[in-house]
């Protein structure tokens, strides 16, 4: 591993800390280095806060040392003024010596235009380094601006033998320390699906429990609107969104978006990104799940699998016939991870 390779590494090392809270932004991280030593460091915390550039500009003791630095950025430096003014300008008017960047921005706003300010200004600008790494770190925000939907994952657990559940009714399927892996996969991603059936079957909450973090977006698929208010999906812990048949508008948290039912994927993939939603787990039921698998809309997918259960009779797992990429285990159980090819 050269040094470029070595700082922007840590640049996604940086950006990873805040995982789950940057929405609708990407994960940044910046490092500045003088004459081989890290002089400066930073990330992008929150939408709204200063980007990871900037904060590694303000982290460095002797501003006297940054002509004479690199800076690296593991995401091009913004051209636009948003939120905050843009990071390629601040970067040109310090006069950096070199800027070295892991993957270039292919959202419309930026698109080369960071790199093209900073080369014009004179200064030596380098980008491609790690470039897989610096992709799959942003995955969800690259899904989300190129092909205008979110970044989608499959997620369900099946017992030994292919069941969701025993006799039609919610089961426990997986281990404490698979649930906690879950809460994790919650709070790092946008938002979470289920369909009706499973909301009225399992009375789930759909929030960060077991570890520290956000609450994703929920999102409930109920085109009759069969989910009483009382249930836990309408409770005011997460922002909610409904998408039905009948009704469209805001009750407080809660957003109504009405969508066709013959053709809801692509009116969902629709609806998720005018609102901006970068992520989404899809978490069922079976019926749900299942339709995303026909229409081969997903990105990746997870499958927990609790070789000790048989259960004999209830509702079918998923049919997929796909290989996985890895599988991990957690004690008794297994989890299978899969990426869309």
């Amino acid at each position: 591993m050269n040094n470029d390779e070595f700082y922007i590494k840590r640049c996604i090392e940086l950006a990873q800390k805040a995982l789950g809270n940057t929405y609708p932004n990407p994960l940044v991280g910046s490092v500045i280095v003088h004459n081989g030593k890290i002089i400066g460091e930073g990330y992008h915390h929150k939408a709204g806060e200063p980007h990871a550039e900037i904060n590694a500009i303000n982290s460095v003791k002797n501003k006297d040392l940054i002509p004479e630095s690199t800076i690296y950025v593991s995401l091009e430096p913004c051209a636009h003024y948003g939120k905050t003014p843009p990071c390629a300008l601040k970067i040109k008017e310090l006069g950096f010596k070199k800027v070295v960047i892991g993957a270039m921005d292919s959202h419309d706003k930026v698109n080369g235009k960071g790199k093209k300010i900073i080369q014009d200004a004179g200064i030596e600008a380098v980008s491609g380094i790690l470039e897989e790494e610096c992709i799959e770190l942003n995955k969800r925000f690259f899904t989300y601006h190129e092909k205008k939907r979110p970044y989608i994952i499959l997620k369900w657990a099946e017992s030994g033998d292919g069941f969701l559940d025993k006799d039609f009714t919610p089961t426990a399927v997986s281990n404490t320390l698979v649930n906690q892996f879950v809460h994790q996969l919650r709070a790092d991603e946008h938002a979470i699906l289920v369909g009706t059936q499973t909301a009225l079957n399992d009375n789930p909450s759909l929030t960060v429990r077991n570890v520290e973090g956000v609450n994703p977006v929920r999102i409930l698929i109920d085109f009759d609107l069969k989910v009483p208010a009382s249930f836990n999906i309408y409770n005011n812990k997460a922002r909610t969104l409904v998408l039905n048949s009948v009704k469209e508008g805001t009750e407080g948290h809660i957003q109504f978006i009405q969508i066709n039912k013959a053709h809801f994927l692509p009116e969902l993939m629709e609806a998720l990104y005018k609102e901006q939603i970068q992520s989404v787990i899809i978490e069922g039921g079976r019926f749900t799940l299942q339709e995303f698998i026909n229409a081969n809309l997903w990105d990746e997918a997870i499958v927990i699998k609790n070789e000790n259960l048989t259960v004999e009779n209830g509702t079918k797992a998923p049919e997929f016939n796909q290989v996985p990429d890895t599988i991990e285990n957690f004690r008794d159980n297994t989890i299978s991870f899969f990426k869309a090819k």
